[in-house]
């Protein structure tokens, strides 16, 4: 296993014990972290991010599916699964108010390491599905 996995996964463990110190430790302080929803830069900005995503499904965990590596980047193809139990700023910049609808959500992370911290994290996502899945109405 290379470092850039070791990163990553140590990223992912973080991110499912919702412990945002060990997971800010992965990335660099001036990473661009980039979502259906918009673009992060650095740390303080992907940490707030995740705080809100925490809030809105405190029992999100990620499950992966398969991972590759080329050299120093990461490709994850997972499924988040939690609970809709928060405001959460969806795509668009509209809140929605809790469900409490099941979210099971496939996505793709594609990260790029450098120095043993992630550097860039392009996280893509189906915004029809999740809005389906909490039960909005699409179009």
């Amino acid at each position: 296993m290379g470092e850039a996995r070791r990163v990553r996964d140590r990223y992912n463990a973080a991110f499912n014990a919702h412990d945002i110190d060990a997971l800010l430790g992965t990335v660099s302080p001036d990473g661009a972290f980039l979502t259906p929803e918009g673009m992060a830069e650095g740390r303080e900005e992907l940490g707030s991010y995740l705080e809100e995503f925490w809030a809105a499904f405190p029992d999100v965990h990620t499950v992966v599916l398969e991972s590759f590596d080329v050299d120093d980047m990461t490709v994850d193809e997972l499924v988040l699964i939690g609970t809709h139990k928060g405001p959460y700023l969806g795509p668009g910049g509209k809140i929605i108010p809790s469900t409490g609808r099941p979210l099971n959500l496939r996505c793709c992370y594609v990260c790029a390491i450098e120095n043993g911290l992630i550097v860039s994290m392009r996280l893509y996502f189906d915004q029809l599905e999740l809005l389906a899945q909490l039960g909005m109405p699409i179009g």
